[in-house]
């Protein structure tokens, strides 16, 4: 394998730096033939670690949301602006990705760990107030969806078809290990750990796989990656070919070809597919706090389950979608058994009595079957992209990225609208709890003299006229008058959000089992989308194909040889 040489009038378009050899080394990273097996899997392995890590760094604040919430005396609709802001600037982001073509694939992954990295371990936990931090999280999102479109590119690009769903598995794990991570170390640290020093563990991480990513992640060249390669034994056709072409890496037409209702369509419909896995990430922590009670660390505990059983489930679904050489059996199979799963899961929202090993074994199945939907998803959909122009794979990714954050976007937006109930139980609910346990005792007197206490209530504490002071020091005593006037700053919170919070606490399941309604409909609306996708439903007639496309290759290398 040769090295790019680093010239200014390099065929890829890029400018490189002067400095040196090795600086230059940290920029241009194309590689002119495709790699072996061991280096083709150790840049798989890094643009999964990359993704896995800054996941970790994006959702790791929703697993601290309620602390967060009081540091900042936010409200939680002012929460839910934060991740919607994040969200709808991620999604323009991976329009802009499209530079990835023209920057490298590589280098916005690598300088994306690094902004990030910085962000989330100085910026974010040392921000000075709830402004701030909107911003700074804003950036968090800019950087994400650009790398949202960046290493599923880099996937694809050292993923021939046939093992692309492999490929794609271990990719779509990054999410889900992201989320994996943030349950696992917050679950154990947050008894002794802040939440800024969560965010800073994230931090740190990312810094780490920068290190590593910066000397040592590479990618193909345009030539080479801009060809649709089925399996391996394509790759001395693709280099063969790649001589002949100039290298411009630019696709004409690329957004055009890209707006058809197959890539469309089909990224909308996973986009509402995920959206229990959106609220998995941004709500469960809220939806179990307030309607079952939990604690943050049980609360993730809890959403261990659901992320390990489907990490596992998208690295056995993307082996099994390979080896059957088939993807849409795998998306439909692992879309009707989520939905079942969720459909039990919304039936179960409104039961206080619902343990958590209940909720647990639903997440296992939801999780495992969508693991199955998602990975063979992801193959057939870089599929349906090359079906029309291989070499704007970046920009069917970056319409599918777009759609997706303004799909999670428009969803966060929604659940303080839907879940009406949730926001005064995080605003003011407990601080009505700590007003109730302090002002038991004057509760307690009150209550056994309510209509007195309601004459008194309609004078201020000054003006109150002395025989109705007498009557009070006479039927309540002087002791239980001075438990309830010290117990005042208490009694005017429970009677300005007392009412207020208990109404939300009764209708807070219910109003969250409508939004896990929404949620299954996303689920049961992907299925129609399928037939648009590239791919065959029998496994026989895949192999057909791919047995009729080794002959096509034999033949042009065979006409090549003979044409010298």
């Amino acid at each position: 394998m040769t090295s790019t040489p680093l010239t200014a009038d390099d065929p890829s378009g890029r400018s490189a730096p002067r400095p040196g050899a090795v600086v230059g080394r940290l920029w241009r990273r194309d590689l002119d033939a495709y790699p072996e097996r061991g280096r083709r899997y150790a840049y798989l392995a890094i643009v999964v670690l990359t993704t896995v890590v800054l996941y970790y760094a994006l959702y790791i604040q929703y697993a601290v949301a309620t602390s967060i919430i009081t540091h900042y005396g936010m409200t939680y609709r002012y929460f839910v602006a934060v991740s919607v802001v994040g969200n709808a600037v991620g999604a323009f982001a991976s329009l802009v990705a499209g530079l990835a073509d023209r920057w490298g694939r590589a280098n916005l992954v690598v300088y994306g760990l690094l902004v990030t990295g910085l962000l989330v371990l100085f910026g974010l936990p040392n921000a000075p107030n709830q402004g701030s931090y909107l911003a700074l999280f804003a950036v968090v999102g800019f950087i994400e969806g650009m790398v949202l479109v960046a290493t599923p590119a880099l996937i694809r690009d050292f993923s021939p078809q046939l093992g692309r769903a492999t490929a794609m598995g271990s990719w779509t794990m990054g999410p889900v290990l992201g989320s994996l991570v943030v349950t696992t170390v917050t679950s154990h640290t947050l008894a002794t750990s802040s939440w800024q020093d969560e965010l800073r563990y994230a931090g740190l991480s990312a810094l780490l796989v920068f290190l590593l990513a910066l000397v040592a992640l590479r990618e193909l060249a345009p030539r080479l990656r801009d060809q649709i390669m089925v399996s391996l034994r394509d790759r001395a056709l693709v280099e063969a070919r790649a001589k002949g072409i100039d290298g411009s890496g630019h696709a004409r037409g690329g957004w055009r070809q890209m707006l058809r209702p197959d890539v469309l369509g089909s990224a909308f419909a996973i986009s509402v597919y995920l959206l229990l896995y959106f609220a998995a990430v941004g709500n469960f922590v809220v939806y179990f706090a307030t309607a079952f009670g939990y604690t943050e660390q049980r609360a993730n505990a809890l959403a261990n389950w659901y992320w390990a059983a489907n990490a596992v489930a998208l690295v056995v679904a993307g082996l099994a979608s390979d080896r059957l050489r088939v993807r849409k059996p795998f998306m439909v199979a692992g879309a009707v058994g989520s939905a079942v799963c969720t459909l039990f899961f919304t039936l179960d929202a409104t039961r206080p009595a619902t343990g958590y090993y209940t909720f647990a074994w639903l997440f296992v199945g939801i999780g495992v079957f969508s693991g199955f939907a998602y990975a063979p998803w992801m193959a057939s959909f870089t599929e349906t992209v090359e079906r029309h122009n291989p070499a704007a794979t970046a920009t069917g990714l970056a319409v599918w990225g777009w759609i997706v954050r303004i799909v999670v976007a428009v969803s966060a937006a929604f659940v303080p609208i839907v879940v009406t109930s949730v926001t005064p139980l995080v605003d003011h609910g407990t601080q009505v709890a700590a007003a109730e346990r302090t002002a038991g005792p004057a509760l307690a007197v009150v209550a056994a003299h309510p209509a007195l206490f309601a004459e008194l209530a309609a004078y201020p504490p000054t003006a109150v006229p002395p025989a109705l002071l007498a009557q009070a020091a006479q039927q309540v005593g002087l002791p239980g008058l001075r438990t309830v006037r010290q117990a005042q700053p208490q009694l005017a919170v429970l009677r300005q959000y007392g009412t207020q919070v208990q109404r939300a606490a009764k209708d807070n399941p219910g109003d969250w089992q409508t939004w896990w309604w929404v949620c299954l409909a996303g689920q049961v609306l992907f299925l129609p989308f399928v037939f648009l996708m590239s791919g065959r439903w029998s496994p026989k007639r895949a192999r057909a194909d791919a047995e009729e496309h080794r002959r096509s290759v034999e033949r042009e290398l065979a006409a090549l040889g003979a044409a010298g």
